[in-house]
């Protein structure tokens, strides 16, 4: 069984016939749907698809809705494009009207760039391909020279090498496609952009408020959101490690180091993660990714990301289906190496919950008997979340009578979900019927070590508080 989990992002491509389906049976976990792109209906068709194909295959997935946030652009050229020579002056202006750029100046979509810049600061354009040094700041314009020219088209990003642009992390449109993908349902919020742990704590409340209790991961992708990332990633429930625009933030060489440290404070504090962002980018138009690709595939699931995710590949590629099993595949055989089946996780740290302790009691038992699966009886999946962080290769089956609970723990690594209804299960027989779900479904078999945890209150959130471990074929209860 794959542990690490597979994110695939919609789009028109996955909007072929059958298309769909196919990358749930490649293996998909949880679909994203992009709000910087297409329309409310688009999304609300596409999730409506899902929804009927995993209810006609028996099985769920995690539906993701990733807000734009205040991803700053240029505007328009009357061209569509133009071509920057390196040395030239060019002017970005807030005040220009949205079609109206040329060779020598362009719109923005902020209107405050003239007041977070200054002589000196470097603006780097479409993902640092274009590179403009600021020269002087007169009122909304941001005169600049030339360093690094090239092809420039309508819509590029921008971002401050260093960080420092002060625009706020939800916006009107996020606000209203928070709204949009609470009802359709959307599992977990990705909130792009993110500063301080303030950002996360908003967007909570906007959940709340509407009724929905999603998780939220922080798009980490400013160099604001590093020197906070502590307080951050607590007040998350997953972390994603976009390294399009921290990339460009930060500097290419420094994205190594900071990936590895982002995942290692992210498990420490008992959070999921997410590694994304150009991973088999090559396989939009390829059959076969690049060496660099496995690699960096390789090392994500080595580092310890729960999931890693697939953009502009299942979005706008050629081979959706393809770069899925692709990615399906180098999971798998990285997975097979002994460094990843190895933890040392929070071995000299008290537990304050009796859950929590009982979590971390199961992995270190799995660990040292040679068990075969663990079964957690789960009403929200926090067990199911402490006990991924501990490195095993054991399966960890989630078993709930909750259908938002099943698509949650989809981001775990190592778990998977089954429904199972405890409230109507005789108690003097739950054991039993946990392992005869599991043999059927071909996890176990006579002989083998299972260890179940649950609470003494069925259907009680935050009440495991026993573990027990069985052989089957043995007596369960």
């Amino acid at each position: 069984m794959r542990r690490t989990k597979i994110i695939a992002t919609l789009g028109p491509a996955t909007d072929k016939p059958g298309m769909m389906e196919k990358l749930v049976e490649a293996g998909v976990d949880l679909f994203r749907i992009n709000y910087s792109h297409q329309t409310h209906l688009e999304h609300k068709e596409r999730v409506q698809a899902i929804l009927a194909i995993t209810k006609k295959r028996g099985t769920e997935v995690g539906i993701i809705a990733d807000l734009q946030g205040p991803k700053i652009r240029l505007q328009r050229f009357e061209n569509g494009k133009i071509l920057l020579r390196e040395g030239a002056d060019f002017t970005l202006d807030p005040a220009l009207p949205d079609d109206a750029g040329n060779e020598r100046e362009v719109g923005v979509t902020y209107r405050e760039l003239s007041k977070d810049v200054k002589p000196g600061n470097t603006l780097l354009v479409d993902d640092g391909r274009i590179a403009l040094e600021v020269t002087g700041v007169v009122k909304t314009k941001v005169r600049c020279k030339v360093l690094v020219g090239g092809k420039l088209s309508n819509n590029k990003g921008i971002n401050l090498k260093g960080g420092g642009l002060s625009a706020g992390t939800l916006t009107k449109k996020d606000r209203k496609d928070l709204l949009h993908g609470v009802e359709i349902g959307a599992d977990y919020f990705a909130v792009s952009f993110v500063s301080a742990a303030a950002d996360i704590h908003q967007a909570r409340s906007l959940l709340d408020k509407a009724g929905s209790n999603a998780g939220i991961i922080a798009k980490l992708e400013r160099v604001e959101a590093l020197e906070n990332a502590g307080a951050i990633i607590e007040a998350s429930d997953a972390i994603m490690i976009a390294r399009g625009d921290l990339g460009v933030e930060i500097g290419d060489a420094s994205l190594p180091p900071v990936q590895k440290k982002l995942i290692k404070q992210a498990m420490a504090l008992d959070r999921a993660v997410i590694t994304a962002t150009q991973m088999m980018e090559s396989m939009i138009d390829s059959q076969i990714p690049t060496r660099a690709e496995v690699f960096d595939v390789a090392n994500a699931v080595l580092d310890g990301s729960d999931a890693v995710m697939l953009s502009g590949e299942t979005s706008i590629g050629l081979f959706p289906d393809q770069v899925v099993r692709a990615m399906a595949r180098i999971c798998e055989e990285t997975e097979k190496q002994e460094e990843t089946r190895r933890s040392d996780h929070r071995i000299n740290q008290e537990f304050k919950r009796i859950d929590e302790a009982i979590a971390m009691s199961t992995m270190y038992a799995a660990n040292h008997i040679e068990a075969r699966a663990i079964a957690a009886l789960t009403e929200t999946g926090s067990t199911c979340l402490w006990m991924s962080r501990i490195s095993s290769g054991i399966p960890i089956m989630a078993f709930t009578r909750h259908a938002s609970t099943m698509r949650k723990v989809r981001l775990y690594r190592d778990v998977y979900p089954i429904h199972f209804d405890v409230t109507h299960t005789d108690p003097m027989k739950v054991n039993q019927e946990i392992v005869a779900n599991l043999v059927r479904l071909k996890l176990v078999t006579e002989g083998d070590i299972v260890l179940i945890t649950k609470g003494d209150l069925r259907g009680r959130r935050g009440g495991t508080n026993n573990m027990k471990i069985v052989q089957v074929g043995k007596t369960t209860e």
